[in-house]
């Protein structure tokens, strides 16, 4: 397997729309390349380091496929309760290295292979055909394919599938150009991206400094630590922040102790909580926004 650099999506704030353009979800995991040759499979991450002993599963349920081809698709593991694919989970899978942790990880959460592209088959590169024809090509080999591995359902509606992201809470959707050829990186004009983000109220507690300056906030939710957040948060807003009653105490806040995200920095804490509303992506398993972004705070000019 000679090494290649995925083509990626290029972010938008809003997609392109057409009849020739296709769109895909976008799924929450880790990018992984596959090559399967001769009954035996290999995985790549995206930046082509080897993921084979990472994810047994798909390498065994690959193996098992008849012919030669190059896959491009998405490691994911999905959460039990709303099926929606858990970037979390995927982190705390991905840094396992013990085999008989990976090993127990296979059985209770498996990673599911969700394939979007197909690069080479039968020693043939596909990448210079149109996106159509590979993605023909990708469903007729994998027609009769089954669970870890899974075909990307392809939409021809880019509105009414981010309405549906937007309403399930998904991550975004994911536009192709039909004729698209597969390019390195992003040296390309045809594939596009929009991500979903989500809106919450919260309180911020207490400002961190980092090297003397302020450098984030922290913020509870419904009384539990939501994490910090410095994005979104101006040179104006720190220098108000800064001249605020800083006379609180953590245990104001967290009678039973610090959260981890918070031990051993340099913490100031509010004597008033501030209202303020971010936007980021999903809630943790932990109860931590990720990706936050300040949007708005309570009686301070940003």
């Amino acid at each position: 397997m000679q090494p290649l650099l995925p083509m990626s999506p290029i972010l938008v704030r809003e997609l392109p729309q057409g009849e020739d353009w296709r769109y895909q979800l976008k799924w929450d995991g880790f990018r992984t390349i596959a090559a399967v040759q001769d009954g035996r499979a290999a995985l790549w991450s995206k930046q082509m380091l080897p993921k084979t002993a990472v994810y047994p599963e798909l390498a065994a349920a690959l193996s098992r496929q008849h012919g030669s081809f190059v896959l491009d698709g998405e490691a994911v593991i999905l959460e039990p309760g709303s099926g929606r694919p858990s970037f979390q989970l995927m982190q705390k899978r991905d840094k396992l290295q013990d085999p008989q942790l990976i090993a127990q990880a296979a059985v209770q959460r498996p990673v599911q292979y969700v394939l979007f592209d197909l690069l080479y088959e039968d020693g043939e590169d596909l990448r210079g055909l149109p996106f159509e024809e590979r993605n023909r090509r990708l469903r007729a080999l994998a027609a009769d394919w089954g669970p870890p591995l899974y075909l990307a359902d392809t939409f021809e509606d880019g509105e009414a599938l981010w309405n549906w992201v937007a309403e399930h809470g998904w991550e975004g959707v994911i536009a192709k150009r039909s004729g698209s050829l597969y390019r390195a990186g992003k040296d390309h004009a045809d594939w596009y991206k929009r991500k979903a983000s989500f809106h919450y109220e919260a309180l911020v507690v207490a400002v961190l400094y980092k090297e003397g300056r302020l450098s984030s906030l922290a913020m509870v939710r419904e009384g539990r630590y939501f994490g910090r957040i410095s994005s979104g948060l101006n040179e104006s807003a720190k220098a108000q922040l800064a001249r605020l009653d800083m006379s609180g105490r953590a245990a104001d806040y967290f009678p039973a102790g610090l959260p981890e995200g918070l031990r051993g920095a340099d913490i100031r804490w509010l004597k008033q909580p501030l209202t303020v509303q971010v936007s980021g992506r999903e809630v943790t398993e932990a109860g931590l926004l990720r990706q936050p972004k300040l949007q708005e705070l309570e009686g301070i000019i940003r």
